[in-house]
């Protein structure tokens, strides 16, 4: 009775062992049998050669691809134990079953195929029952499926006979048949370790053993989807992919999951379209746009198994509806799972672990970035890309993409600091810090950063090639800035040489390069060489016809000589180009109203608006019964608008961004949130550029009313602006035009003071309260007033008017007529907007 007992806890023992694979104690377990239970030699037999067999393959594992030719020495014995098993004919059924499956296994490790499959043929492999079996039976039946139809594809290449038919079919059943065994095979492994069956046995093993899939396993679940796609049949490849992803998931199977949750990806981004998308829970079609027409009509019927992997199922499971939607999905499981499973170990040991591991991560944030890409999410690609700096010590490509992506986001300031350390892993290429000088002379004006960066690209010299031109431009871009920010004339006309210098050192490393004689003419027109300018500015258009910027600074240049007709001809060439331009339009306005009267400005205006609308479509629905003198109302939601981060602004008269102007957008933000708050407690959210393309427009048809004496339509336009920017100086400034339009003197100068709260520098609100305290009689801090804005803006002819007006009333004769003078001289060359609307960007 003891004896029994022990022979029944040693097989059980034997078959936990069988099912974890743990092959090295199989044969002390069948000494330990075979003492006990004299009559189980067949059994020793067969145990002996499957764990010979299967420690064989584990120390000499086969290749993906490989094909095993001739007899193995060290498989003889395998051979003897399985032939005396099968010959002698005293198992069980059941036995005898695992015997053959055994010995075709081995036929084909020695390359009989033939063998390999007449052993199959006998021992019936589809009637193989996979109810009510051992967990270890399941993985034997999944590896039969597998190696018959490896057998089944190298038959063939010796006897092709008719592939495309029933045989191709059997071999993808075979596959699938296999792959979903295994699945059912591993989920059982998993339930009996999490159960505890391990310790029923007298000498339990490991609690948690680390399941292997092994080479046959793997190629079942692997090699279905292969073979479809192969033929064409990209919707039944699609189709298996996701019934391998729906079954539960087990430990074993997670990195097998992820390289086919990324396979899937890839194939939804690249080869399928929003037209041809079935979501997962829907039949696929019967004929797809995505397969080989060739190939439609194979047979390709579903199969029968007794017993199919358990999947994932339940009233709240979520499904996507499109191709972009299940990629993403994939990809943000795949990349968590990367993440949780990153190989962080520096140390030699895991160096080659570490590698596929990082490269594996690498193809899954490749893959997210064209997803999101597509969308516009850079947001939350820099959240993604921003967990992989994990594991991306000294990994010269994440951090690349880290910093696009935040480039991409409008997270400029970060950005820079992370293209620091991409200068610093690959400090030989010049186009890294290009592009931190692009980001620092652009939205953040970092000037002392942006000369720090163009300088690492000159000082390259020749190791920089094409590049280097690049560099000169950069820091001739930085030099331009910052004349424009100099408040002193000595070091505004240092900077103006440099910039023309360095500009000129681009032209000659790179002849054939509009942009810089494009700049080499936007310098000297900031000069006020207007022949220089026009000189230069035709031959950036020599090189690049289309170019808009250099359309617009020929525009700005006739008007400077006073050819308005001409300057309008241009931009309205430029615009049959681009249509879109606002800034092209808004010199438009500028134009018309000189040369054709405002009720043509008028139209442009009111086309903006049109165009605004069908830009952005970001209108408020329930505006669109609303009246203007305009456009039926082209209202903005407002409720975009108060958690926006407003950039820089760039002023619509000075154009140019400079470092007060900046401060001033900031305390214009906090105002406007202030503002906007109390006028509604609704979430705002959005996209800030539209809705300051809006409000300039509006100011604009405000300046053309004012022009023409009606401040009623100018008050409305103007009231339109401030919906969107109540607190911005120059929604302040043309409330003080209107108010000074009105005759309310008091009024308009509590206005302007306001504005130049927010702005110190804005040149035109000096230049109209200058003129307004010069009427109330207090001529001293007119004087004042207007001798800072001649300082902030040397070339305001206005200003210099207004200027002398005031010294000939308090009797400076002299200093007037020098006023006049100079107002005379910035007249003649003075463009209808200023120069610097153009942005100077690299």
């Amino acid at each position: 009775m003891t004896a029994k007992k022990s022979g029944s806890r040693l097989e059980t023992e034997i078959e936990r062992c069988r099912a974890e694979g743990q092959w090295d104690r199989i044969p002390e377990l069948i000494r330990q049998l075979s003492v006990k239970l004299i009559a189980n030699d067949d059994l020793a037999e067969l145990l002996l050669g499957e764990a010979k067999l299967q420690q064989y393959l584990k120390e000499n594992p086969i290749k993906q691809g490989a094909s095993p030719r001739g007899a193995k020495p060290k498989l003889v014995e395998v051979r003897k134990h399985l032939t005396a098993a099968l010959d002698r004919g005293n198992l069980k059924s059941e036995y005898m079953q695992e015997a053959s499956l055994l010995m075709a296994k081995l036929n084909y490790v020695e390359g009989n195929y033939r063998e390999a499959l007449s052993n199959y043929f006998k021992v019936g492999l589809d009637d193989l029952q996979l109810v009510g079996i051992p967990v270890y039976r399941l993985s034997m039946i999944a590896e039969a499926y597998a190696t018959k139809g490896l057998c089944l594809e190298k038959v063939p290449m010796a006897s092709p006979v008719n592939r495309h038919t029933g045989g191709e079919q059997e071999i993808i059943t075979c596959y699938e048949k296999s792959g979903d065994i295994a699945l059912l095979y591993l989920q059982e492994v998993e339930k009996a370790l999490s159960s505890g069956m391990q310790n029923r046995s007298p000498k339990p093993g490991p609690v948690s053993h680390e399941q292997e899939l092994g080479f046959f396993l793997e190629t079942g679940l692997q090699r279905a989807h292969v073979i479809y796609f192969k033929n064409g049949n990209l919707t039944r490849g699609v189709g298996r992919f996701r019934e391998i992803l729906r079954a539960i998931e087990t430990r074993t199977t997670q990195n097998l999951r992820m390289t086919i949750a990324r396979q899937l990806a890839e194939i939804l981004l690249r080869g399928m379209c929003e037209q041809s998308y079935w979501n997962p829970l829907e039949d696929p079609p019967h004929q797809s746009p995505l397969d080989d027409p060739l190939l439609q009509a194979s047979n390709t019927e579903d199969y029968a198994l007794s017993r199919r992997p358990k999947v994932y199922a339940g009233e709240n499971i979520f499904c996507p509806q499109e191709n972009t939607e299940e990629a993403l999905l994939l990809l943000l499981i795949s990349e968590s799972m990367a993440n949780r499973d990153a190989v962080l170990s520096r140390i030699p040991e895991h160096n080659n672990d570490r590698i596929i591991s990082l490269q594996s991560s690498s193809i899954v944030y490749d893959l997210l970035t064209i997803a999101l890409g597509r969308r516009g999410q850079y947001e939350m690609l820099s959240e993604c890309l921003e967990r992989a700096m994990k594991f991306a010590f000294e990994e010269f490509h994440l951090w690349y993409q880290f910093a696009l992506s935040l480039m991409a986001a409008g997270k400029s300031a970060r950005a820079v600091k992370v293209l620091k350390e991409c200068i610093r892993l690959k400090p030989d290429d010049p186009t890294i810090p290009l592009l931190a000088v692009k980001l620092c002379i652009g939205t953040m004006h970092w000037l002392e950063e942006g000369e720090r960066f163009a300088k690492m690209v000159i000082d390259m010299g020749e190791k920089a090639s094409e590049f280097r031109a690049k560099g000169y431009l950069a820091i001739g871009l930085v030099y331009s800035l910052k004349a424009t920010d100099a408040s002193l004339r000595g070091v505004q006309e240092e900077y103006q040489r440099k910039a023309l210098g360095a500009f000129q050192r681009a032209q000659s490393l790179s002849p054939t390069d509009h942009l810089a004689a494009f700049y080499l003419a936007l310098q000297h027109a900031v000069s006020r060489q207007i022949p220089e300018a026009l000189g230069y500015v035709r031959q950036a258009l020599q090189l690049q016809g289309d170019d808009v910027h250099s359309l617009h600074l020929l525009a700005l240049l006739l008007s400077a000589q006073k050819h308005y007709h001409d300057a309008l001809n241009i931009i309205e060439m430029a615009l049959s180009e681009y249509p879109e331009h606002f800034i092209l339009l808004f010199t438009k306005v500028k134009l018309e109203s000189v040369c054709r009267g405002p009720d043509e400005a008028l139209l442009t205006c009111k086309h903006m608006l049109q165009i605004w609308k069908s830009c952005y479509n970001l209108t408020n629905p329930s505006d669109s019964g609303r009246g203007s003198s305009l456009l039926d109302r082209a209202m903005a939601d407002r409720r975009q608008i108060n958690t926006m981060t407003l950039p820089d602004f760039s002023d619509p008269e000075t154009g140019s961004v400079h470092a007060t102007s900046i401060a001033a957008s900031r305390v214009e933000q906090a105002l406007s949130e202030v503002a906007s708050s109390l006028q509604s407690s609704a979430p705002k959210q959005g996209p800030l550029h539209p809705w300051m393309t809006l409000a300039q427009i509006w100011l604009h048809a405000a300046e053309v009313y004012t022009g023409i004496g009606k401040p009623a339509e100018a008050t409305a336009c103007t009231q339109e602006a401030a919906n969107l920017f109540p607190t911005s100086h120059n929604v302040l400034f043309m409330r003080g035009q209107v108010a000074e339009l009105r005759g309310n003197t008091d009024e308009a100068k509590r206005w302007y003071e306001e504005a130049l709260s927010i702005s110190p520098t804005h040149v035109k609100t000096m230049q109209r309260l200058g003129l307004i305290l010069h009427r109330l009689g207090r001529y001293s801090l007119s004087e004042k007033i207007l001798r800072d804005a001649v300082q902030v803006n040397p070339t305001s002819h206005d200003v210099w008017n207004s200027l002398g007006e005031v010294l000939q009333t308090q009797g400076h004769d002299d200093a007037a007529t020098e006023c006049f003078l100079t107002a005379l001289e910035l007249e003649a060359s003075s463009p209808i907007l200023p120069f610097t609307i153009i942005p100077r960007a690299l």
